[in-house]
């Protein structure tokens, strides 16, 4: 299969797989591994995510100006995104200290994501089925250490096929907040821990670049954008009102997929 058409094809699979709890950057590290495709550093599947982010930031564009420009006066916003920097934090300190053996190593190993998929879509059809009353409705007004341990449970995802909105979203329903406020806040972190993860990896991985990393990662771009858009506007519904279970599923049949395809390919 030509480049381009596996930049596309891995730029739907980021956008409709970065906000649901199936882990897009283990689906795409398993799908380039059996497509014979091989990024500069892996910096394709992470700069891609930008894509997606930036249908996050179209969606939730009012809101973000919103909160940009009433902060200072505006005791809730302010509130809100000191939350945001709160569960940020932990994977600032994380991610840049175990950089290094992420990409080396986790990124490099396909039986580790596929064994996180697994584990994790039997953990998501666990906390489906617990009944616990939900606490904190609203993703403005976590208290502060709630925003923390969700920060934490999002390091989870470091670990490629976790999935940082599986974690994220399973911390907050543990903590005791409903489904969709866990699931809007899901998105809302993404912003900063995506965003920071892009420019890091780029910043590592400047001096290796070339034109045609650059032309695909365009293409990659665009493919996850459009795909995200579909994703973020059913999925708050979505979850409401079906919780976890297909995703888990999901999560299930391709991590044992790609188990079985590692045996057949001699890949473990």
């Amino acid at each position: 299969m030509a480049d381009w058409l596996i930049a596309i094809l891995m730029g739907i699979v980021e956008g409709l797989t970065e906000f649901i709890p199936v882990s897009s950057t283990g689906h795409l590290l398993l799908l380039g591994h059996f497509l014979g495709f091989e990024s500069t550093g892996k910096t394709f599947e992470i700069v891609i995510q930008l894509g997606a982010l930036l249908a996050i930031i179209s969606i939730y564009f009012k809101r973000l100006i919103y909160l940009a420009t009433r902060w200072p006066v505006d005791a809730e916003a302010r509130r809100f995104l000191i939350g945001l920097l709160v569960a940020f934090i932990p994977a600032v300190i994380i991610g840049f200290a175990a950089y290094d053996f992420i990409k080396q190593v986790l990124f490099e190993t396909p039986l580790v994501i596929c064994v996180a998929l697994i584990v994790g879509g039997f953990l998501l059809l666990w906390l489906d089925r617990i009944k616990k009353v939900p606490v904190y409705l609203d993703a403005d007004k976590y208290p502060l250490r709630v925003y923390l341990l969700i920060g934490l449970f999002q390091c989870l995802a470091m670990i490629p096929g976790v999935s940082r909105s599986g974690a994220t979203i399973a911390g907050g329903l543990l903590l005791g907040t409903d489904k969709r406020s866990a699931a809007e806040f899901s998105f809302f972190l993404a912003l900063p821990t995506m965003g920071s993860a892009v420019f890091w990896d780029l910043l590592q991985n400047r001096a290796n670049l070339n034109f045609d990393d650059i032309g695909l990662i365009v293409i990659g771009f665009v493919s996850a954008f459009l795909a995200g858009l579909a994703v973020v506007k059913f999925l708050l519904d979505f979850v409401s009102k079906r919780g976890f279970g297909p995703f888990a599923w999901w999560r299930i049949i391709v991590g044992v997929a790609g188990l079985i395809g590692l045996a057949v390919t001699g890949g473990f």
